[in-house]
Parts: C-alpha cells; sequence; structure tokens
C-alpha cells in the first residue's frame, strides 16, 4: 500500500510541477506583451510630440508632403516593429509549450511502459504477447507524436519565415508607394 501511495504522490507532485511550468510561461509571456505596449505607448507619445512638433514647422507644401512621407514610413515601420515583436513573444510561448507537451508525452510513455514491465513481473503465464502488442503500439505512437511534432515544427518555421517577409515586403510596399505619391504631389505643385 505504501508504493501506491508513493506513487501517487510522485505522480501529483509532478502534475503540479507541470501546471506551475504551464503558468510561468503563460505569466512570462504576458509580462513581455505588457512591457512591450508600455514601450510601445511611450514611444508613441514621445513620436506624437516630434510630430505635432515638425507640422508646427512647416512653411510650405513641398515641405508639408516631405513630412508625411517620413511620419507615413515612420509609423508603418513601427507598426511592422510592433508585430514583429508580438509574433516573437507568441512563438516563443508556442515552442516552450510545445517542448513541455512533448516532455510530457515522452514521460508518459516511459511510465506506461515502466508500469507494464511490472506488469510483466506479476502477469500469469501467456500475457507476454498481449504487453508485446501494447509495448509496440506506444512505441509506434510515439514515433507518429515525434513525426507530427517535427512536421508543426517545420510549419512553424515556415511560417515564421514567411510572417518575417511579409512584413518586409509590407513595409517596403509602403515605402515606394510613399515615394511614388509624394514624387506625383510635387511634380503637380
Amino acid at each position: 500500500m505504501t508504493t501506491t501511495q508513493q506513487q501517487f504522490s510522485a505522480f501529483a507532485t509532478e502534475q503540479v510541477e507541470v501546471a506551475l511550468r504551464f503558468a510561468r510561461i503563460s505569466i512570462d509571456s504576458a509580462e513581455r506583451i505588457l512591457k512591450l505596449q508600455v514601450e510601445v505607448a511611450k514611444n508613441n507619445l514621445e513620436t506624437s510630440a516630434k510630430n505635432a512638433n515638425a507640422l508646427v514647422t512647416v512653411k510650405d507644401a513641398q515641405e508639408a508632403l516631405t513630412l508625411r512621407q517620413k511620419l507615413t514610413e515612420s509609423s508603418i515601420e513601427q507598426a511592422t516593429n510592433y508585430s514583429r515583436s508580438l509574433y516573437e513573444i507568441a512563438s516563443q510561448a508556442q515552442a516552450e509549450v510545445s517542448q513541455l507537451v512533448e516532455e510530457r508525452t515522452t514521460a508518459f510513455n516511459k511510465h506506461v511502459v515502466s508500469g507494464l514491465d511490472q506488469f510483466v513481473k506479476s502477469a500469469p503465464a501467456g500475457t507476454d504477447v498481449a504487453v508485446a502488442a501494447v509495448k509496440s503500439t506506444l512505441q509506434a505512437t510515439a514515433a507518429a507524436v515525434d513525426s507530427l511534432t517535427k512536421a508543426a515544427k517545420q510549419v512553424a518555421d515556415f511560417a515564421d519565415a514567411s510572417v518575417k517577409a511579409a512584413g518586409t515586403a509590407t513595409a517596403d510596399a509602403v515605402k515606394t508607394a510613399a515615394k511614388k505619391t509624394n514624387g506625383a504631389s510635387a511634380a503637380a505643385v
């Protein structure tokens, strides 16, 4: 009976540790997002003050167009950087949670195999075939989970590269469009 209580106690302790680790990942990610938002809010306030001062000193239409282009490019760049930062925080949290799930799956499989080995030692003759079948199924499941984990990592890497490329392309397109617009506006003035 003591062995069963010790096993249950160990299992419960392990589950509490896993829950705490998941909570730490969540809280750390939330904290990083909050810090990012406060930093962005401060930067936006400073930028707005500078932009207001710059707008007050505009003397002609050409200077206004040039300032508008700079402000547009700066706004797009800030928004892109903010989006990238949010994406990086979410991506890191997802990677940490995936690692936790993978570790738990591996530990679960080890516990099941260990339990089966204990069962075989005290099981009646003839159960070897059934235990071998269960172990084979566990190994196949572990291989499938490993395969899915690798595929998910590849998809995440591809998505990460795509998001970064899209952000860069968007910023470049806005800069190019702003330059063309300012060039056309300058010609009209």
